[in-house]
């Protein structure tokens, strides 16, 4: 079953409006993640399809019903839907077991026994039914917080931060056990996280949230390969900045050239022959071609200008970390005006560069996304 939002706007006294006309659906069996800085509305608007608070502008449906709309909510209890908390809001006077019945107090008596070690089967946690809150780490205790919003079948499920309380290694693994529920459950799923790594590795679509508004929906690929602002290329990852002049139709940068050619920003690129640009390359797309030593990938296409023995741009290293999966390289490289640029580049992690070696490097025009120049 699909829950979609329209033209929701959201105010509250001390921090004016928080939504402004958002429009959203999320599919049967779809996960979906608000994705965005703190404070652009993600947890409004889950706040809002639940029924914790009112609907000040705009409508939400269910299936295709009406629940909410200015001057007619339906009470939280009778919309189906299933809420897992930050701080996933365990009652520590019950018990596992009755913490997951708590929302199954409209189910037959005869069924909850059932429907209790059912959802917490789903978890991995039937082995726990008789265990207190506290003596749970923070990923049991997670994973009970969502086996009590599963036990009542929900028509939609609601995540807020779910993971954020973890360490970075549980996390990892908790929100993957936690992605093959959702996926087995089949509902529609709405997850809100400030964490673009995390957004991409749950999600079927992202929502990308700023200031109140959708910036970009989309898969993760879309998004990460084709972003439409130069806050969406930013926020799903880091970037190098070159600064760049529009020849052709093509931006020309200190280290090579890039085509636009069907990923336009949204409102497009200056007319003007010449005109400033800026060309954001994310690491992984910085290649390095050739150096005296011999361990480097193979070279990828010849962004170059001159002065590279691979055809690309001469760099020098000035450091070289490995940072496990990648290993990421700092490198110095003319901006053309007799000062440098600092860029970052991510190689694979068995490639070893020694600080002071000179490299040739070239730009990947799939990792590469011009924009008009940021206004001041």
């Amino acid at each position: 079953m699909s829950i979609a939002f329209a033209g929701i706007r959201h105010a509250y006294p001390e921090r004016g409006e928080v939504l402004r006309g958002l429009d959203l659906e999320v599919g049967a069996g779809e996960i979906v993640c608000l994705l965005g800085p703190s404070g652009c509305g993600k947890t409004t608007l889950l706040r809002l399809a639940s029924g914790l608070e009112p609907v000040q502008a705009g409508r939400i449906a269910l299936g295709g019903q009406l629940i909410a709309e200015p001057g007619r909510d339906l009470p939280p209890e009778q919309r189906g839907v299933g809420f897992v908390f930050q701080d996933y809001a365990l009652f520590p006077h019950l018990t596992v077991e009755e913490n997951v019945a708590f929302g199954l107090r409209f189910v037959p008596r005869g069924q909850r026994k059932w429907r209790i070690m059912d959802a917490l089967a789903r978890v991995g946690l039937e082995g726990f039914a008789s265990s207190w809150p506290h003596m749970l780490s923070g990923g049991q205790q997670q994973r009970v917080a969502l086996a009590r919003a599963l036990a009542p079948r929900p028509k939609v499920l609601l995540l807020d931060e779910a993971f954020a309380s973890l360490d970075a290694r549980l996390r990892e693994q908790v929100r993957d056990d936690t992605l093959h529920v959702l996926q087995q459950a089949g509902i529609a799923t709405l997850i809100v996280t400030h964490d673009a790594e995390e957004a991409m590795f749950m999600a079927d679509r992202i929502a990308l949230m700023n200031a109140g508004r959708i910036e970009q929906l989309g898969t993760p690929a879309e998004l990460y390969l084709s972003p439409a602002t130069r806050f969406v290329a930013t926020f799903l990852g880091e970037v190098n900045r070159l600064p760049a002049r529009l020849r052709g139709g093509r931006a020309e940068t200190p280290i090579g050239t890039v085509d636009p050619g069907n990923r336009l920003p949204a409102g497009g690129l200056p007319a003007e022959e010449g005109a400033a640009v800026e060309v954001l390359l994310r690491p992984e797309g910085l290649r390095v071609l050739e150096a005296p030593s011999s361990n480097l990938p193979d070279g990828g296409p010849d962004g170059g200008n001159d002065g590279g023995p691979g055809g690309g741009t001469l760099a020098e290293v000035e450091a070289c970390r490995l940072l496990g999966a990648t290993t990421l390289v700092h490198l110095a490289v003319p901006d053309g005006q007799g000062g440098l640029l600092h860029l970052h580049a991510r190689l694979p992690p068995g490639v070893w560069l020694s600080r002071g070696e000179r490299v040739s490097v070239a730009i990947d025009p799939q990792r590469a996304f011009v924009f008009p120049p940021e206004a001041s």
